[in-house]
């Protein structure tokens, strides 16, 4: 279901139109892949969009004994959305206006092969696999926690809510196709906490209108995401997308009032780091005049890495430093 309405938003002073535009998202109309893909829905820069998503299993473990055989696929995705205006050379921004846990429980799940400290494909080891488990976590939304209930003895805590997007990107350049377990230089499944609400987040465009994915909710995940799942969850979304013209980018950053931040996305993780670590020096240089030695010794001073995740086929690390150490944007 599609449908368009007119939002009067009032702020101090005079009044602002706002655009917010409504889509459903199902299995039926779900993608599996980043890629240039006939648009669901055309946005105007400046428009909210209001849509929902499915968790990583398509919604399709709902009680305990079920199995992930009974998932609809990995990483379902919203999209793509085309918004008017960009082009390959501009930056798609995406404001993260609000993210509600849509439903009553989330899932975490081991699986055979996937995980940081057993033997996967990239990285094989002697000895046995480790069998699948899936956990399911009671939501509450009135204290905003979700709980987790060991499976093997009765201990359970309460682990408190932080929504995000695990998956949310653009089309990839040079006509390429990837999966949407996939995190890169489009963004995709970079497992990022931060693609939560009171952030930005800017990608490159490159194919006309960018073509926006978004999915794979989370309710909270630890650094690294050890075990290959978060507490995976639907969300209802907003976001506000529109396009910075000329302002060219290679990878995905994030921004808020206090911090910038820069993914990196590959493997090693040495590699991501130094992703992420160039891309915010080369940021510093750009909009906050320090020349590219100076803002290299300051993030050695400052700086923070947040290891997103490291069990997807590329491992992914966010590099940031507070807006206090810099100068005024030029």
């Amino acid at each position: 279901m599609i449908s368009r309405i007119l939002a009067v938003v009032l702020l101090a002073g005079p009044v602002l139109a706002q655009n917010v535009v409504h889509y459903t998202t199902t299995n039926a109309n779900v993608k599996y892949l980043f890629a240039t893909a006939e648009p669901v829905l055309h946005l105007k820069p400046g428009d909210i969009l209001d849509t929902n998503t499915l968790d990583c299993f398509g919604n399709g473990l709902k009680k305990p004994g079920d199995t992930l055989r009974m998932a609809k696929g990995d990483n379902p995705l919203a999209g793509p959305f085309y918004v008017d205006g960009a082009e390959p050379g501009d930056t798609l921004a995406v404001k993260i206006l609000d993210l509600q846990v849509d439903g009553e429980y989330g899932v975490g799940a081991f699986s055979p092969g996937f995980g940081s400290i057993n033997s996967s494909h990239y990285t094989p080891m002697l000895g046995g696999e480790l069998p699948e488990r899936v956990w399911f976590y009671r939501i509450n939304h009135d204290d905003n926690t979700a709980t987790f209930k060991a499976v093997d003895t009765d201990f359970a805590v309460k682990i408190p809510m932080h929504p995000f997007f695990g998956c949310i990107g653009v089309a990839p350049a040079n006509g390429e196709a990837r999966s949407s377990i996939v995190p890169a230089e489009f963004g995709g499944n970079m497992d990022s906490p931060e693609a939560s609400v009171g952030n930005t987040v800017y990608f490159p465009v490159n194919v006309k209108g960018g073509l926006l994915y978004l999915g794979d909710g989370h309710a909270a995940m630890g650094d690294g995401e050890a075990a290959g799942s978060a507490i995976e969850v639907p969300l209802k979304a907003r976001v506000q997308v529109s396009v910075i013209k000329g302002r060219n980018i290679e990878w995905p950053q994030f921004e808020n009032d206090d911090a910038i931040m820069t993914v990196g996305a590959y493997r090693p993780l040495e590699d991501a780091t130094r992703i992420a670590l160039t891309e915010l020096v080369r940021w510093i240089h750009k909009d906050y005049g320090l020349s590219e030695l100076d803002a290299y010794e300051l993030l050695s001073k400052v700086a923070k890495i947040h290891l997103n995740e490291m069990v997807d086929p590329n491992y992914v690390v966010v590099a940031s430093i507070e807006k206090k150490y810099l100068p005024k944007k030029k």
